[in-house]
């Protein structure tokens, strides 16, 4: 299997627990990852970012392969988004 194609075949739940490896440097169970597995790990977690979410989420790699970046003004925008901030009453918590 090619590396694409492996990208295309990963499901979701494998993304998520490759990016908690990639960020933690441990597995699931506590064993710590080798270089090399650190080193492909984070190579599966920015291809899968890049192919399949598409993600337009700050630092985090884009449909044209580049890293996300925005403006001082882009995020300030994004997060005083009434829409984006949750809000709970006190009989809530």
């Amino acid at each position: 299997m090619d590396f694409n194609a492996l990208v295309s075949a990963m499901t979701p739940d494998t993304y998520e627990k490759l990016a908690q490896a990639a960020e933690t440097g441990r597995w699931a169970d506590g064993t710590p990852l080798s270089d090399e597995q650190k080193a492909h790990t984070l190579q599966l977690v920015m291809a899968y970012q890049a192919k399949v979410l598409k993600s337009d989420e700050i630092f985090t790699v884009g449909a044209d392969g580049q890293i996300v970046h925005k403006s001082k003004a882009e995020l300030k925008k994004q997060f005083s988004d009434p829409a984006a901030i949750a809000r709970f009453s006190h009989d809530d918590l």
